[in-house]
């Protein structure tokens, strides 16, 4: 079983990483939703002719990697020992008080357990801040006696909630309505708190990172999430390391970790597929119609829009793009088509997708190795399975008195 990383391994798992992503750039950069001919398909004729021919169902059961053509099991190995990562050391936690977990989703409340369960500091944290912290669900769950806990949340209706739910428990927390992007949120931060944030976004997090390391903080435990929800139009590197690497990532590179399909229901799962069948063969007319090479980008429609026959939908997506339909389109060639093209974009994505993990992992060293250089003792590990959140990586950072 590999073992969560330490100090110099963080370093070397990062440079293996890099390498790794630099080299494949054309595999995993770019989309087959978008482009119908990838570059890549050039220099590994056998495997794409493969994957064109495969069914959505082949593409959804994705387990028989080893027989297909090369270079993609030799990918699929490489890329599973470089993103393999042991989970973080177990803690005892006293059992939740009494009807804590009311009014928790239950897969919210074992990710709560799972993170809170694996957060050993080599001291014994005194005053708990949980940044972006909805109603404090999490805070109130590592609060022990003797320790205090604030929560910083930007939403009112969610921090008048937390305050009645701590109030109601009776637990030393102030849950504060604050702003985390805005710079007056760096007061919280002084250097006797243990800061905690699951699946705060992008630049939420980092700004934590960044905030908390200049004011000294001793303590962070972060899960991180949407590495895409951003401000910038690509990524701003962190670390050294990572600042001197060649690798640059636009908005569409870093959503490529979120996009597994987390099991989803078969109703679900059939809106999705015929929602992204339908822009397919949308994509097609448009093609057609402007006698372009370009996709066209369109925006997310009501699932009510599934309902309309396909001509239907087409015309009222083309009038919404502003798009002019000319000639006698063959609608029943085009829906098809439409799917056809998902059953080869999906299997063509698995190529792409060998790449969602290692990415995940440089993106997330990229924060410990920066927490590393702010003078931190830094350990990355997983604290959950990942079929209870796939955004399973938790960096512990905890500085010397």
């Amino acid at each position: 079983m590999p073992s969560h990383l330490h100090s110099h391994h963080l370093s070397t798992r990062f440079q293996a990483l890099d390498q790794f992503l630099i080299e494949h750039q054309q595999l995993w950069k770019p989309r087959p939703f978008t482009t119908l001919q990838l570059g890549w398909e050039t220099a590994h004729p056998e495997l794409a002719a493969h994957l064109r021919q495969c069914s959505l169902a082949d593409a959804e059961a994705d387990s028989v990697t080893d027989r297909l053509p090369a270079p993609f099991p030799q990918l699929a190995e490489q890329a599973q020992q470089l993103a393999a990562l042991g989970n973080l050391p177990q803690t005892d936690l006293p059992p939740a008080a009494h009807r804590l977990d009311v009014a928790v989703p239950g897969r919210k409340w074992q990710q709560i357990e799972a993170f809170a369960s694996h957060l050993s500091f080599r001291d014994q944290p005194q005053h708990w801040l949980d940044w972006c912290s909805g109603k404090g669900h999490l805070g109130r769950r590592l609060l022990q006696p003797g320790q205090q806990l604030t929560c910083l949340e930007y939403d009112a209706e969610l921090v008048a909630a937390g305050q009645a739910l701590s109030a109601h428990h009776h637990l030393p927390a102030q849950h504060v309505h604050q702003d985390v992007m805005a710079s007056d949120s760096a007061h919280h931060l002084a250097g006797d708190k243990s800061v905690v944030a699951l699946h705060a976004c992008g630049d939420l997090h980092v700004r934590l990172m960044q905030l908390a390391s200049q004011q000294g903080c001793r303590q962070l435990a972060v899960a991180p999430c949407c590495y895409n929800r951003i401000a910038a139009p690509q990524y701003q590197a962190l670390s050294t390391a990572a600042q001197a690497s060649p690798l640059r990532l636009s908005m569409d590179d870093l959503g490529l970790p979120l996009s597994e399909t987390v099991t989803a229901g078969a109703r679900v799962r059939r809106q999705r597929d015929t929602s992204m069948a339908r822009r397919l063969g949308f994509d097609l007319l448009q093609r057609q119609q402007r006698q372009s090479g370009e996709y066209l980008p369109t925006p997310s429609l009501p699932v009510a829009w599934l309902e309309k026959p396909f001509e239907q939908y087409c015309r009222d997506l083309a009038d919404l793009k502003q798009l002019p339909l000319t000639g006698n389109p063959d609608w029943a060639a085009l829906e098809a088509a439409g799917w056809q093209r998902l059953a080869e974009v999906r299997n063509l994505e698995r190529v792409r997708n060998l790449f969602r993990r290692p990415l995940e992992l440089w993106l997330v060293l990229d924060r410990a190795l920066f927490l590393e250089e702010q003078g931190y003792a830094v350990r990355l590990g997983l604290f959950c399975d990942y079929p209870l959140t796939p955004r399973n990586l938790l960096i512990l950072a905890e500085r010397d008195r």
